[in-house]
């Protein structure tokens, strides 16, 4: 059986011989243009792939693809359609990050209430040193014992946050989307907008959620409040969200994920001067136990195809 991953690059650090094993044949590519995908999958039986789509023209020019495997969750960049036409079955990995995102999202939201960046950024300046007594507290610094936090998006991932919130001592507050019914031990959209102190995204970017956060949202929200998004970038309106910080009404934001990735034509979130915003490039998912569990599924996809069994299977 011949095999190919086409963009390895995230998970290049990681130990591949068990993968490789399962396979007569394994070609790894750390990425792959649209122009180079047909001649790579041309006669393989299986693909392996992260962000590179797959769509009908390529999977029919593969006549010997078997099996799709999505080294991610989401599969949006597969013809599902077309897979599920042409016999092929499509699997992809689940649940192996969300020690790494609860873990990526405390740390976001306890980087905004202890401002250590600001901090750490003045003692390298020199600040410290010139200060008139043993301590400096220029940022104000707030404990999130008796703080509410809220949730969009109780899956995994939103319980995960939620319990360590409890050990706080913070109220949680789960919420549902606008317009949804309000299910027991939830509340409305509006109201998990009004009392949360800090909301924190976990729901995913769909028709439904798309530019949710936009300008009339973010003023609905508590004053002084902050928002931490690890869900998806698009969730969020970045310009919106910049006025909300510059004008005071939000406290502080932090996020994980932009509306484009990588960046390439700039962001406002990037070219605005927002000392109470926070950043990372989508680094949430990627702790390396979170990584391995991606390759350790994957090999029990492929393995689970051999035996002609169904695991975590898409198609």
């Amino acid at each position: 059986m011949k095999g190919v991953i086409l963009d390895l690059e995230s998970l290049e650090d990681l130990e591949l011989n068990a993968l490789t094993a399962e396979f007569d044949q394994f070609d790894t590519f750390m990425a792959s243009s649209p122009e180079q995908v047909a001649e790579r999958i041309a006669d393989v039986d299986v693909i392996i792939t992260n962000k590179v789509r797959i769509d009908a023209a390529l999977m029919e020019a593969a006549a010997k693809l078997k099996l799709i495997c999505v080294v991610a969750t989401g599969t949006n960049n597969i013809d599902l359609d077309a897979a599920r036409s042409r016999g092929i079955a499509v699997s992809n990995c689940v649940a192996y990050g969300v020690d790494s995102v609860v873990q990526h999202t405390w740390s976001l939201i306890l980087a905004l209430h202890t401002r250590i960046a600001e901090y750490d950024r003045a003692v390298k300046a020199g600040e410290w040193a010139n200060a008139s007594q043993f301590c400096m507290l220029q940022f104000p610094i707030r404990e999130l014992a008796g703080r509410t936090l809220g949730v969009l998006g109780y899956g995994n991932l939103g319980q995960g946050v939620a319990k360590i919130a409890e050990t706080f001592g913070m109220n949680v507050l789960v919420g549902e989307r606008p317009d949804a019914t309000v299910r027991e031990g939830r509340v409305g959209f509006d109201q998990l907008l009004a009392r949360s102190d800090v909301l924190s995204l976990h729901c995913p970017l769909s028709d439904e959620t798309a530019n949710l956060f936009d300008a009339g949202v973010l003023a609905q929200m508590k004053p002084g409040s902050m928002l931490v998004n690890c869900a998806r970038g698009g969730i969020v309106n970045e310009l919106a969200l910049v006025e909300a910080l510059r004008s005071g009404h939000l406290a502080g934001a932090a996020t994980d994920v932009l509306s484009q990735e990588p960046p390439t034509s700039g962001n406002p979130l990037i070219t605005t001067e927002l000392p109470n915003l926070i950043i990372t490039p989508h680094s949430a998912w990627g702790s390396r136990e979170a990584r391995e569990r991606i390759i350790q599924q994957t090999i029990e996809n492929i393995q689970a195809f051999k035996r002609t069994e169904v695991l975590r299977s898409v198609v």
